[in-house]
């Protein structure tokens, strides 16, 4: 089965992802990896630590002349700020962030030994691994886009009729969106919080369109896509909510109003869905834990950064008197970066269904039986 574990701390050497039970035979292209580990440190509201590092590849197990040969993938992304052992000890918790009830797990009169692993440079990890992904998921004709939906309340209604034009918006905008109209807003909102020693957080929408009807499964808990999706982006740091489709707009609705209406259209060739279309998406492409062939939709909630300028009360791990809590070099606003972590996670879990379905060691093996169930539906 397809999985991935990570290692290492944010002032550390290095932050490793191991990545199993990927097939043989397809060509990494580690420019591609390069190119979501640039995204991931980009937009505005980052902080100074993005100016230090620059997030590459290296590729140290499991790849020979560009190609992937079954075992373990080992990759690698240094650090260039690395002097975990220089720093000084932190004895003043956030609010909202893993170092109070870190230090109290692991009996720890010193929270940095929490932070170092709970920060979220670990997600630099995750978007090699989701890159790795993403490239097997290119070869079948499935593709992976996250953005910004919105900052601060400031959202954005628009929807995606064009996918090469809402990649070409996000890839020019600072701020990773594809509205134009919502992007001066934002950016003036993030200036205002940074002055005032603030954060602020906001919504990630992650769209995979390509994918065919039967990923996940709905005979276990476990095996449903949307509750696996939903765990996925919910274990990256910040993000507080996740829903799928019309999501939470549901409870508000009737179910003649919900539901997507089914259609079918005898398929000219090989299809996806077998010829059965619908003309809406309010199932955000997963139904009964399936994909149904439509686009998956998911949206991720992420929460305001907990480390402020203008620091929250706290209490002094030692001594237990109340203080200002800690401050460490952090960003204002990592919507942004956010949204490429998703997009990793949300590439991997949707790989890992696509393996369990359609796996093989090779990838000549998986194309028989990808082609073989597309001519069977």
């Amino acid at each position: 089965m397809l999985c991935f574990k990570t290692a290492g701390e944010s002032h550390g050497r290095c932050l490793i992802a191991l990545v199993e039970g990927f097939p043989a035979g397809v060509v990494i292209d580690e420019e591609v990896i390069n190119k979501d580990l640039k995204r991931r440190q980009g937009g505005i509201g980052r902080g100074g630590r993005m100016q230090i590092e620059e997030d590459r590849i290296e590729i140290l197990s499991g790849v020979r002349r560009k190609e992937t040969l079954g075992g373990p993938i080992c990759l690698m992304v240094k650090n260039s700020d690395y002097k975990i052992d220089e720093l000084p000890p932190v004895t003043k918790p956030r609010p909202g962030h893993a170092d109070l009830a870190g230090a109290i797990k692991y009996h720890q009169a010193d929270a940095r030994t929490i932070l170092e692993r709970a920060s979220a440079r670990e997600t630099a990890a995750r978007v090699a691994a989701g890159g790795v992904a993403k490239i097997l998921l290119a070869h079948f004709g499935i593709e992976v886009f996250g953005y910004v939906k919105g900052v601060g309340g400031i959202s954005s209604d628009k929807k995606i009729t064009d996918m090469n034009a809402a990649r070409q918006n996000r890839d020019l905008s600072p701020m990773y969106c594809i509205d134009a109209d919502i992007e001066k807003k934002i950016t003036e909102k993030v200036q205002e919080v940074a002055a005032n020693g603030d954060s602020i957080g906001g919504v990630i929408e992650v769209i995979v369109s390509g994918a065919p009807v039967g990923l996940g499964n709905h005979t276990q808990w476990d095996l449903r896509l949307d509750a696996r999706l939903a765990y996925a982006l919910m274990s990256i740091q910040a993000i507080k909510g996740v829903e799928l489709g019309m999501g939470c707009g549901v409870a508000e609705r009737l179910g003649s109003e919900v539901h997507d209406e089914i259609f079918y259209e005898k398929p000219v060739k090989k299809s996806l869905t077998g010829g059965f279309k619908r003309y809406s998406n309010n199932a955000g492409g997963i139904e009964g834990g399936i994909s149904n062939g439509e686009p998956i939709v998911a949206r991720a909630y992420m929460k305001p950064i907990p480390t402020l300028k203008k620091p929250l009360r706290s209490v002094n791990l030692l001594t237990k008197e109340p203080l200002a809590a800690t401050y460490e070099r952090s960003d204002v606003c990592a919507v942004p970066a956010a949204s490429v972590v998703c997009e990793a996670m949300v590439a991997f879990e949707v790989a890992r269904a696509f393996l369990e379905k359609f796996g093989g060691d090779c990838l000549s093996e998986i194309e028989r039986n990808y082609e073989g169930y597309l001519s069977a539906i």
